[in-house]
Parts: structure tokens; C-alpha cells; sequence
């Protein structure tokens, strides 16, 4: 009898009911295409719908599903959606979903990328993106709060948070930041000394060197590849990952097309990853879009796919959960690190910082939509650009 509720959460996640693809594929479609917010607001509209709406899944089965994609790497809206996918149409399903969440975001942030490309440099679109940039580092400011409000649970946490926050400031690779939080944040569990803590920080605190690193689309496929196999938390971790490895590591891009990049994944429904697809565009047009778009989402598919039989084992661990819980408050210190550096290119005068800070007291007084926002902020940065001139 005690492993009953085991077995009953093994069984949740095999389980399928058999939904026609076409159905599912129109669902996934116009969710990409209208669904506005990042991913908290694209797994609220899927619940509404598929539980209660039209009853594909029991909200059980919802929560056991959404609980799989947090314990794995890569953007969690995103392998939501594949999960459901594979759990009303079996594997076809888990193609279909995925790429038909995914394909409206590409298509509509590819294309921003070749506005971007060819017209970026002229003064509109430059006043367009310098209000909007203000409004991006709020939204992230945001999110950051609301998601530490959740992961901060413990005063040990808040500590390895903190201590995750200094040695990202000390030049820690992203990866290396989380594999310690995690392993720190299971000391505990393991009823191991602290002392070791100091040891393997010690040995791991490297300072990240600017070196300029030779472009090609194979180094951008693998290292797109790579992020979406290792950025854990939050789609806004992914800034960390990219700033680390595009602009200080290898010097192809700045932190003002960084922020360029953030704006335009926010201007746009769909998974926030879908940044690669504007980063690659721009660092190697459409065939760089592709393989970026391709190598941050194929391990999504590839983990949804290998995980489901096993995620119910791996949640009743104790250390796997405070494994999780560390990188969890090891990727809110990412966010926090890459939004200070992205907050100085993007805060350069008194107009920018005022939409900062009206944006942010919007956003967490007021909870007003985001996209709001950053219209709001394109048409302060179109103004306050006209009247420089």
C-alpha cells in the first residue's frame, strides 16, 4: 500500500490519451502565435484550455506533467507543451506539439532579426529599441522577484544565493555556478561538512577572460546546442548563458545587440528562447537562425523524450530535490548578475531610468501587461530620440 501513490504518478506520466494531430497541431499553432507573457502566462492558458476547457488531461496529470519539466534543463513552457504532446498522440504528438508551439515565435522574431539587420541603424528603429530596452531590464526585475519569492526558501538558501551571486561576479562560468549551488544545496541532505564547500569554491573561481573567438555556424550550433542542454530555471536565465558564452568568452556579440535581442523576444509571443533564433540571424542570416533555433530546442525534445519513465523516481529523492533547489537559487543569481550588466547599457540617462522604475512599480503594483509596457516604452523612446535630433 505505501507505494501506491508511486506507482499512481509512474502511471501519470505514461498514460496517453489519444487526441488527433491535426486538433493538437491548430491548438499549439495559435498558442505560439497569440500566447504573450513568457511562460508563466503560456502554462496558465494551457491548463485553462486543455484541463478545463476541453479536458485532454486531468489537472493530476497537468501538474505531474508541468513538475517533469522543471526537473530538467531547457525552457519549461516549451517542454510542457512537447509532454502534452506525447501524452494525447504519442510520439508524433511530441513532434507536433513542440514545433508548432515553437515554428510562429521563429518565423515572427526571424523576421524582426532582418528588420533588425537592415534598418537598425536608422534613427526610428533606434528610438524604438531605446525605450523599449529600459522596459526589458523591468520585466526581468520582475520576474527575478517573483521567482525568488518562490525558490528562496530557507535562510541556507538565501546563503547560496548570495554566495552563487559573488562568484558570478568573480567570473564563474554559468554551468559550473549551477553544477556548485546544487551540490552545495545538497550538504545538507548529505549531512556532509560545510568545510568542503570552501574547497571546491576555491578551486572553481576562474575569472572568465574577453577573448575574441573566430565565427562559424558550427561553433553557433554547438553552443546554442549546449545552453539548451544546461540552462536550467527561468527562460531569462538563458541571458546569463548567452551573455557568458557570445560576449565575454567569445566577443561575437555586445551587451547593447544582447539587449536588442531580450527586447525582441519580448515584443513577440511564444517561448522566450526563441532569442537564439534573433542572435543567429544576426551573427549568421537565416542558415544561422536555423541551426541557433534548432540547437537550443532539440535537447527539449530529446530530454521530454527520455525522461518521462523516470521523473516519477527522481522527484521522491530528497537529495535530487535539494539538488534542484540550489540550482534553482543559483540561476536567480545569474539573472541578477547578467541583469546588472545589461542594465548599464540599457539605463544611460534620466529618460531610460524613469521608464525603468514607472515600469517595474507597473508591473508589481499594478500587474500590468507587459506588452503595454514596452509599447508604451517604444513610443517614449521615438519621442525622446526626435526632440535629440
Amino acid at each position: 500500500m505505501p507505494e501506491q501513490p508511486a506507482l499512481h504518478s509512474e502511471n501519470l506520466i505514461s498514460e496517453k490519451r489519444q487526441v488527433p494531430l491535426g486538433e493538437l497541431a491548430l491548438f499549439f499553432l495559435r498558442l505560439g502565435t497569440t500566447a504573450f507573457g513568457g511562460p508563466a502566462a503560456h502554462i496558465a492558458v494551457m491548463e485553462y484550455e486543455l484541463v478545463r476547457r476541453r479536458a485532454w488531461l486531468s489537472r493530476e496529470k497537468f501538474l505531474d506533467l508541468l513538475g517533469a519539466s522543471n526537473l530538467i534543463p531547457g525552457p519549461s513552457s516549451s517542454e510542457l507543451a512537447i509532454h502534452i504532446g506525447y501524452l494525447c498522440a504519442g510520439w508524433r504528438g511530441l513532434l507536433v506539439a513542440g514545433s508548432c508551439f515553437i515554428l510562429p515565435a521563429t518565423l515572427m522574431v526571424g523576421g524582426l532579426a532582418s528588420l533588425y539587420v537592415r534598418f537598425g541603424k536608422l534613427p526610428a528603429m533606434a528610438g524604438i529599441l531605446f525605450g523599449i530596452k529600459p522596459v526589458v531590464i523591468s520585466v526581468i526585475l520582475q520576474a527575478l522577484w517573483n521567482l525568488g519569492r518562490t525558490a528562496v526558501k530557507t535562510t541556507f538558501l538565501a546563503i547560496v544565493a548570495g554566495i552563487s551571486l559573488l562568484l558570478s561576479a568573480f567570473g564563474l562560468h554559468p554551468l559550473l555556478l549551477l553544477v556548485l549551488a546544487g551540490v552545495v544545496a545538497c550538504l545538507p541532505a548529505l549531512k556532509t561538512s560545510r568545510a568542503l564547500f570552501s574547497i571546491h569554491a576555491t578551486g572553481l573561481i576562474s575569472s572568465a577572460a574577453a577573448t575574441a573567438v573566430s565565427f562559424s555556424l558550427i561553433s553557433l550550433f554547438l553552443v546554442f546546442l549546449k545552453i539548451g542542454a544546461t540552462v536550467f530555471g527561468s527562460g531569462y536565465v538563458l541571458l546569463a548563458f548567452l551573455r557568458a558564452d557570445l560576449v565575454t568568452h567569445r566577443g561575437w556579440l555586445t551587451d547593447a545587440q544582447l539587449v536588442d535581442a531580450v527586447a525582441v523576444g519580448q515584443v513577440t509571443p511564444g517561448p522566450v528562447f526563441t532569442t537564439a533564433t534573433f542572435i543567429g540571424f544576426v551573427l549568421g542570416g537565416i542558415r544561422g537562425a536555423v541551426l541557433s533555433t534548432v540547437g537550443i530546442f532539440l535537447p527539449a525534445f530529446l530530454l521530454v523524450a527520455v525522461s518521462g519513465p523516470i521523473v516519477p523516481r527522481i522527484r521522491q529523492s530528497k537529495i535530487a530535490g535539494a539538488f534542484l533547489d540550489g540550482v534553482n537559487v543559483g540561476s536567480l543569481a545569474l539573472m541578477a548578475a547578467v541583469t546588472w550588466q545589461l542594465g548599464r547599457a540599457s539605463l544611460v540617462d534620466t529618460i531610460t531610468v524613469l521608464l525603468a522604475v514607472v515600469s517595474l512599480i507597473a508591473l508589481l503594483r499594478f500587474r500590468v501587461n507587459s506588452v503595454w509596457l514596452i509599447l508604451l516604452g517604444a513610443i517614449t523612446g521615438l519621442i525622446a530620440t526626435a526632440f535629440h535630433r
